[in-house]
């Protein structure tokens, strides 16, 4: 014999459905949605030429990252790595890392600046932990409990902001036209520091 279900069994079985579905679509739309935003564009968000060798136009990133603060953790003719810490409030800390490379342009001398920061994010969590104390008479214990506060990372994210690298491109070529208008080369140079 079928039983049809009543109208509480139906909007029940459709709740049921309707989250069983949203819940198995949503995380694969987010991954989708990440990919698919790599268009792999022209722009030059990520990069900029430079009028100078590679090694110099790593020179002068090192020297700008420095002049604001970042830790130099690696620094060759063709990469320099840096970071910088913040603590915008008692429980949240973010690091910036920044990895440049330097290769050579399309052009004889010049050079191209790769720019890659990633920002992590930590937040101080609680844990709690929890002994015992055995006493010497009979099989007595007190339990004891304590409470460490630990930073752990909870979430990372290459910066996308152009404005971001623009500043830091800006700086960068300050520091290019500063080598190249130093000794024997700064007669080539207006009184602004800019190539005449």
């Amino acid at each position: 014999m079928y039983l049809q279900p009543g109208p509480c069994g139906r909007a029940c079985l459709f709740l049921a459905l309707s989250l069983a579905v949203a819940g198995c679509s949503t995380p694969s739309k987010m991954a989708a949605a990440v990919y698919q935003n790599e268009h792999f564009s022209s722009d030059q968000t990520f990069s900029r030429a430079f009028e100078a060798d590679p090694a110099a136009t790593c020179e002068a990133s090192r020297l700008a990252l420095l002049s604001q603060g970042y830790v130099i953790t690696t620094a060759t003719p063709q990469l320099v790595t840096g970071n910088k810490h913040f603590q915008p409030d008692g429980e949240l800390h973010v690091q910036i890392s920044f990895t440049i490379t330097c290769a050579p342009g399309p052009r004889d001398g010049g050079s191209t600046a790769f720019v890659n920061a990633v920002q992590d994010r930590y937040a101080l969590k609680k844990a709690s932990t929890s002994a015992s104390l055995g006493l010497p008479v009979g099989s007595f214990s007190i339990p004891l409990s304590s409470s460490d506060d630990a930073m752990v990372k909870v979430g990372s994210e290459t910066i996308p902001a152009g404005s971001f690298y623009d500043r830091f491109f800006t700086l960068v070529q300050r520091y290019v036209r500063g080598g190249s208008c130093g000794g024997e080369d700064a007669s080539r140079c207006a009184p602004g520091g800019a190539p005449s």
